[in-house]
């Protein structure tokens, strides 16, 4: 099964010319593919490169990716930009007199993007560039990295779903056993309804004979087993697929638990009942794992 999930996580680290990064990817679920890039100031031209690898990789899932880096080299110190921090202060003092916010804490002041910095005073544009580019070198292993974990799991998933549709189909051959075992009780019913019928005045022979081809066809659960057999089928095929099936497998299911609640509202016998409710289960299991399949 080729089967991945939405979920998963993925480091890679990189080094060159006394500096040292790690790139970190995390998916979870999503209806479409939403890619979050988070890269420290200076390394802004990344982006398009991080989300051109994502959607090469990638179709579903919200995505967060972060970059983190140091340098090595003695008297590296941080900088705090003390004009953006003083006029911070200012434009913020009205409203601290006005009794509408607190006034500003150190911590609150250094979370402020641009106040806090790591300089990269001594190195120049040529080297910066080839920092950049290095780092860059990391985009594609991350996402094929976060790839495989995904696909790692969708394996675990994969197998769940394969066990509950095995479960399905024997609970389906059953019910057709048990559908078929019961024309006896079937006619029963339907000479009961129809004997109840005749008793109604002026009952016309017509509006009688569409009666009871209602109730008969009302009666006969073949159909909807069939129909499982099919999507059975179908769900086999998608779980072989190696493209993306998680939206397929998703409507898929819906029209799994239409049958069964069809089969439950047709029922006319306990074990028939009972088997429509197990299905059901069955149903609502794969429903839960599918969720989380790209």
């Amino acid at each position: 099964m080729t089967l991945a999930s939405m979920t998963g996580f993925a480091r890679i680290e990189g080094a060159a010319e006394g500096w040292t990064w790690a790139w970190e990817a995390r998916s979870v679920n999503g209806r479409g593919l939403d890619v979050r890039v988070r890269l420290p100031n200076g390394f802004e031209a990344l982006e398009p490169k991080v989300r051109s690898a994502a959607k090469a990789v990638l179709s579903r899932g919200n995505v967060q990716v972060s970059l983190q880096y140091a340098r090595g080299e003695a008297g590296e110190a941080l900088v705090v930009h003390e004009d953006i921090a003083r006029n911070l202060l200012e434009a913020l003092q009205p409203l601290v007199q006005d009794g509408l916010a607190q006034p500003a804490r150190i911590d609150g002041l250094l979370g402020v993007r641009g106040v806090l910095d790591v300089p990269r005073m001594g190195a120049d544009a040529e080297q910066m560039q080839a920092i950049a580019d290095a780092m860059a070198h990391g985009i594609a292993p991350l996402f094929d990295a976060l790839d495989a974990a995904r696909r790692s799991e969708g394996a675990a998933i994969g197998a769940v779903l394969a066990a509950a549709l095995d479960g399905i189909a024997a609970l389906t051959a059953k019910a057709r056993q048990c559908a078929a075992a019961q024309p006896e009780a079937i006619l029963q019913r339907l000479k009961a309804q129809l004997a109840d019928l005749r008793e109604q005045p002026d009952m016309d022979p017509q509006r009688l004979a569409q009666e009871a081809a209602l109730l008969a066809l009302k009666a006969d659960v073949r159909e909807e087993l069939d129909r499982l057999d099919a999507h059975i089928a179908a769900a086999r095929t998608l779980l072989a697929a190696r493209e993306p099936v998680g939206r397929k497998l998703e409507f898929l299911i819906q029209e799994f638990n239409r049958e069964a609640n069809t089969l439950c509202a047709k029922s006319s016998t306990l074990d028939l009942t009972e088997l429509g409710l197990a299905l059901k289960t069955g149903i609502d299991q794969m429903r839960e794992q599918a969720a989380n399949v790209e």
